[in-house]
Protein backbone atom coordinates (compact mmCIF):
# COMPACT_ATOMS: atom_id res chain seq x y z
CA UNK A 1 0.00 0.00 0.00
CA UNK A 2 1.17 3.41 -1.00
CA UNK A 3 2.06 6.18 1.60
CA UNK A 4 -0.61 8.56 0.05
CA UNK A 5 -2.98 5.86 -0.11
CA UNK A 6 -2.35 5.11 3.87
CA UNK A 7 -2.36 9.01 4.78
CA UNK A 8 -5.90 9.38 2.47
CA UNK A 9 -7.60 6.24 4.38
CA UNK A 10 -6.60 7.64 7.87
CA UNK A 11 -7.39 11.10 6.70
CA UNK A 12 -11.06 9.93 5.98
CA UNK A 13 -11.74 7.83 9.33
CA UNK A 14 -10.51 10.94 11.37
CA UNK A 15 -13.48 13.06 9.17
CA UNK A 16 -15.80 10.03 10.70
CA UNK A 17 -14.44 10.68 14.28
CA UNK A 18 -16.71 12.72 16.92
CA UNK A 19 -15.79 16.27 17.27
CA UNK A 20 -13.44 17.11 20.05
CA UNK A 21 -14.47 17.65 23.83
CA UNK A 22 -13.97 21.26 23.46
CA UNK A 23 -15.95 21.96 20.55
CA UNK A 24 -18.82 20.62 22.58
CA UNK A 25 -18.09 22.18 25.77
CA UNK A 26 -17.82 25.77 24.14
CA UNK A 27 -21.17 25.42 22.72
CA UNK A 28 -22.30 24.29 26.22
CA UNK A 29 -20.61 27.60 27.32
CA UNK A 30 -22.64 29.44 24.10
CA UNK A 31 -25.85 28.08 25.28
CA UNK A 32 -25.41 28.83 28.83
CA UNK A 33 -24.60 32.40 28.36
CA UNK A 34 -27.46 33.16 25.48
CA UNK A 35 -29.65 31.75 28.59
CA UNK A 36 -27.81 34.63 30.99
CA UNK A 37 -28.20 37.31 28.52
CA UNK A 38 -24.11 37.43 28.60
CA UNK A 39 -23.73 37.46 32.20
CA UNK A 40 -20.89 34.57 33.63
CA UNK A 41 -22.33 32.50 36.39
CA UNK A 42 -20.76 32.15 39.46
CA UNK A 43 -19.92 28.87 41.25
CA UNK A 44 -22.06 28.09 44.06
CA UNK A 45 -25.69 29.31 45.16
CA UNK A 46 -26.99 26.50 43.33
CA UNK A 47 -26.48 22.25 43.70
CA UNK A 48 -27.06 19.85 41.63
CA UNK A 49 -26.94 15.86 43.09
CA UNK A 50 -26.96 13.30 40.48
CA UNK A 51 -24.88 10.17 40.30
CA UNK A 52 -21.08 9.95 38.94
CA UNK A 53 -22.08 7.10 37.20
CA UNK A 54 -24.99 6.29 35.54
CA UNK A 55 -25.59 2.36 34.30
CA UNK A 56 -28.66 3.05 32.32
CA UNK A 57 -29.06 6.83 30.34
CA UNK A 58 -33.19 6.67 30.14
CA UNK A 59 -34.28 8.05 33.16
CA UNK A 60 -31.41 9.89 35.35
CA UNK A 61 -32.64 11.09 38.52
CA UNK A 62 -31.59 14.19 39.44
CA UNK A 63 -32.02 17.79 41.86
CA UNK A 64 -31.46 20.90 42.22
CA UNK A 65 -31.55 22.88 45.05
CA UNK A 66 -30.57 26.06 46.60
CA UNK A 67 -30.86 27.57 50.15
CA UNK A 68 -31.98 31.15 48.94
CA UNK A 69 -34.42 32.15 46.98
CA UNK A 70 -34.17 31.97 43.68
CA UNK A 71 -36.04 33.11 40.27
CA UNK A 72 -35.03 30.49 38.02
CA UNK A 73 -33.53 27.08 38.54
CA UNK A 74 -31.97 25.80 34.46
CA UNK A 75 -30.38 22.56 33.41
CA UNK A 76 -27.54 21.92 31.00
CA UNK A 77 -25.83 19.57 29.10
CA UNK A 78 -23.23 19.23 27.65
CA UNK A 79 -23.76 16.36 24.98
CA UNK A 80 -27.73 15.63 24.28
CA UNK A 81 -29.43 17.34 21.09
CA UNK A 82 -30.59 19.71 22.62
CA UNK A 83 -28.57 21.99 25.15
CA UNK A 84 -31.05 23.07 27.27
CA UNK A 85 -32.57 19.97 29.47
CA UNK A 86 -35.14 21.83 32.13
CA UNK A 87 -35.85 25.63 33.27
CA UNK A 88 -38.47 26.75 35.93
CA UNK A 89 -39.15 29.83 36.38
CA UNK A 90 -40.29 30.60 40.62
CA UNK A 91 -42.51 32.46 42.28
CA UNK A 92 -40.31 33.99 45.58
CA UNK A 93 -40.55 32.28 48.57
CA UNK A 94 -38.92 32.49 51.98
CA UNK A 95 -36.37 29.82 51.70
CA UNK A 96 -34.26 27.64 49.47
CA UNK A 97 -35.75 25.48 46.47
CA UNK A 98 -35.71 22.41 45.42
CA UNK A 99 -36.23 20.61 42.71
CA UNK A 100 -36.43 16.69 41.67
CA UNK A 101 -36.76 15.50 38.22
CA UNK A 102 -35.77 12.20 35.77
CA UNK A 103 -33.59 12.99 32.62
CA UNK A 104 -32.29 11.16 29.29
CA UNK A 105 -28.67 11.20 28.92
CA UNK A 106 -27.20 10.83 25.69
CA UNK A 107 -23.86 9.54 26.72
CA UNK A 108 -21.30 10.60 29.45
CA UNK A 109 -21.43 14.51 29.59
CA UNK A 110 -20.56 17.55 31.68
CA UNK A 111 -23.96 18.80 33.42
CA UNK A 112 -24.73 22.64 34.78
CA UNK A 113 -27.19 23.48 37.32
CA UNK A 114 -28.33 27.19 36.79
CA UNK A 115 -30.04 29.36 39.36
CA UNK A 116 -31.07 33.03 39.03
CA UNK A 117 -31.16 34.83 42.67
CA UNK A 118 -33.79 37.48 43.75
CA UNK A 119 -30.62 39.81 43.06
CA UNK A 120 -30.51 38.78 39.03
CA UNK A 121 -27.18 37.32 39.70
CA UNK A 122 -26.39 33.60 38.15
CA UNK A 123 -25.15 30.88 40.21
CA UNK A 124 -23.86 27.57 38.87
CA UNK A 125 -23.33 23.89 39.61
CA UNK A 126 -21.13 21.72 37.64
CA UNK A 127 -21.02 17.81 37.63
CA UNK A 128 -19.54 15.67 34.93
CA UNK A 129 -20.70 11.73 35.31
CA UNK A 130 -19.87 8.50 33.22
CA UNK A 131 -23.19 7.20 31.41
CA UNK A 132 -22.44 3.37 30.66
CA UNK A 133 -25.86 2.68 28.55
CA UNK A 134 -26.59 5.92 26.32
CA UNK A 135 -29.73 6.93 25.90
CA UNK A 136 -31.09 9.70 23.20
CA UNK A 137 -29.32 7.50 19.99
CA UNK A 138 -32.44 5.18 20.08
CA UNK A 139 -34.19 4.96 16.42
CA UNK A 140 -37.68 5.79 16.18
Amino acid sequence: MSTRRLVLQVLSVAALLPRPAQANRAQLEQAILAFTQGERPRSGGVRLDIAPLIENGNAVPVTLSTTEPVQTLALFNELNPQREVLQARLVPTAGGTRLSTRIRLATSQQLVALARGQDGSWWSHRVDVVVTLAACIEGG
